[in-house]
């Protein structure tokens, strides 16, 4: 399939190359001949968003790309280099994941602790992290549902992999339960980060308006089997507030996508009718 790149001699941080996945032996394939290339944009970074219909594999490719998973078919690179058990990157998923018995601070610096970082260091490492998403006050609190809402517990999340590996974030639709005001607090703390760390953030949605508010890239994929159709370059300014949400750019590229996924709709449902 044709890849949507903006420069064929940039350096690639992620590259997946001819992935295919089936879980029956190849009788049927979810994933079929996909390639998919995010380049290394030097002193900017990327925010990737991934949109397409339930089960067409968006966070499978996560999946994949954060070493969890390994298609059945096809080579996932990482920096260059074969993703495998010990080059992995972490992963913020729809579900609350610390580790409740720990307090917040002891999971933003768990991965120190694994690479053996004495204690000392690993603290003042983890409060940068703590104090930049607005944790300050709850370090030492518990990890756990109610002792922190939800959106504290994906502050979390994020802190905790940020510090495992700034340079490459990976999101499977982190905010989905999260209420409306947390949501959106949600959203722009995450550009404050990409800004910040000019990481490469792949994220996972099903909600149209906040891919475009966050992303600069969105690929639409569609089903049976799952590739990607559609790349859609998000040409709004590079810092964003709310204010965006009024400008009339932001409505018509909100307007582009949904279309986009209509049609992506239509042809998962005609290839359905042909089986």
């Amino acid at each position: 399939m044709k890849l949507f790149l903006d420069d064929p001699n940039m350096k690639n941080i992620i590259n997946l190359q001819g992935i295919s996945q089936s879980y029956d032996g190849g009788e049927n394939w979810i994933i079929k001949d996909l390639d998919f290339i995010i380049e290394d944009k030097p002193d900017q970074g990327q925010f990737v968003v991934i949109l397409g219909m339930s089960g067409c594999g968006k966070s499978t490719l996560l999946r994949y790309i954060a070493g969890l998973q390994e298609p059945t078919k096809g080579v996932v690179n990482v920096d260059g280099k074969p993703i495998d058990k010990d080059r992995r990157v972490s992963m913020v998923f729809q579900q609350y994941s610390s580790l409740p018995w720990m307090t917040v601070l002891d999971n933003i610096s768990l991965a120190l602790r694994y690479q053996g970082v004495s204690r000392k260091e690993r603290n003042e490492r983890a409060m940068e992290l703590v104090k930049l998403v607005g944790l300050e006050g709850h370090e030492h609190k518990y990890a756990q549902y109610p002792t922190l809402s939800g959106g504290q517990l994906q502050r979390v999340a994020i802190a905790r992999s940020l510090l495992a590996n700034p340079s490459i974030l990976l999101m499977d639709e982190p905010f989905g339960a999260l209420d409306i005001r947390t949501r959106l607090q949600m959203q722009d703390l995450l550009t404050k980060i990409w800004h910040k760390f000019q990481s490469t953030i792949i994220f996972v949605t099903h909600d149209i308006a906040e891919a475009v508010y966050l992303a600069d890239d969105i690929y639409i994929m569609k089903s049976a089997p799952s590739h990607f159709v559609r790349h859609i370059d998000v040409d709004l300014p590079v810092n964003r507030t709310t204010e965006i949400k009024r400008n009339p750019r932001y409505i018509e590229l909100v307007h582009e996508v949904e279309d986009a996924m209509m049609e992506v709709s239509h042809m998962t449902q005609n290839f359905q009718a042909i089986k």
